[in-house]
């Protein structure tokens, strides 16, 4: 097969690039990002669908700073919701299929119950970032005629259980993404607590937001999955919302404090709440996700991801200053 990513040089796009440069049923990995692939262009899509013919193409690309989006919903939708569409539709126009990754932020992430967000639950997005992604997965739905719960519930289905009628189009929702390149969330807070322990002050964590931290060379391989189940299977194969996030959920000075343990940095600590430093956007207080079975079993806890990641990266044992 052929396989497009879009966003290629990003942090998930770059991971998927590598996952799937080795995966048995891909002839092909293409390569889509700026100024090729613009999720500002209108005709960016189509032109490249058109042009190279993709058995299956991944849209990674995205606006993924939530706060600008809350500073200017209508550029979040045009880049998140509206050019997801786009692409979708060019996918099923030209008999491509679609893997359309998402966030845990369609959820307003406001239940009390301990429970984690299904496929099947009802999104009820709080913040732009999250509204515009999920009119995304809306429109890319219509594009492909997948309406109602059977399509979230598709990914429950075993494969042989589907069949040529089954939409081509999977709906892939992550969280709290972190790896290369770049600023992710682990290198912010090693760079936090040097300049905390240089100017000895405690370092303040966030103790009520708590999601599912997730390395993008696993969600990579977790995705690559899909592809070689469309090789095996026909494209169908992929369909339905599946929700891929590392094992165990945290909150965000949790995974703060394994960041600093892993790093060997004793920077004192203390917990406040998110409201603490007020920004544009409001993120889920509760992004906890429900995994969806997967090809490969359930990815390893965000722990051992971390620790992985932390180990490998060079540039992570000693943090910017």
């Amino acid at each position: 097969m052929r396989v497009a990513i879009t966003g290629a040089g990003g942090r998930l796009g770059s991971s998927l690039f590598t996952a799937l440069s080795g995966a048995a049923s891909v002839d092909e990995v293409l390569a889509w990002d700026l100024p090729e692939h613009d999720l500002d262009d209108p005709e960016s899509a189509e032109r490249l669908v058109e042009r190279n013919r993709p058995d299956v193409v991944i849209h990674a690309a995205a606006w993924t700073d939530v706060d600008g989006c809350a500073r200017d919903p209508e550029l979040a939708m045009r880049r998140n919701g509206t050019a997801t569409g786009e692409m979708a539709q060019a996918c099923a126009a030209h008999g491509a299929a679609l893997i359309a990754v998402s966030t845990n932020e369609v959820f307003d992430g406001l239940r009390t119950d301990g429970r984690p967000y299904r496929p099947t639950d009802l999104p009820n997005p709080a913040n732009a970032y999250g509204a515009a992604k999920f009119a995304g997965e809306q429109i890319a739905r219509a594009s492909f005629w997948a309406t109602g719960d059977d399509f979230a519930a598709a990914a429950l289905t075993p494969v042989q259980g589907r069949d040529a009628a089954t939409p081509a189009l999977a709906i892939v929702r992550t969280a709290w993404l972190f790896g290369p390149p770049g600023p992710d969330f682990p290198r912010k807070i090693l760079a936090a607590a040097e300049k905390a322990r240089s100017e000895n002050r405690t370092l303040d964590l966030v103790s009520d937001e708590i999601g599912c931290p997730t390395y993008a060379a696993d969600l990579a391989g977790a995705i690559a999955g899909l592809v070689e189940l469309a090789g095996n299977y026909g494209r169908g194969a992929l369909s339905g919302i599946h929700q891929v996030v590392n094992g165990g959920h945290a909150s965000r000075a949790e995974w703060a404090r394994e960041v600093l343990r892993l790093g060997g940095l004793a920077t004192p600590t203390r917990e406040v709440p998110l409201s603490t430093w007020p920004r544009p956007s409001t993120p889920p207080p509760w992004g906890v996700l429900e995994t969806t079975p997967l090809p490969g079993g359930p990815l390893r806890v965000w722990q051992a991801a971390l620790a992985e990641y932390l180990t490998n990266q060079p540039h992570m044992q000693e943090p910017p200053r």
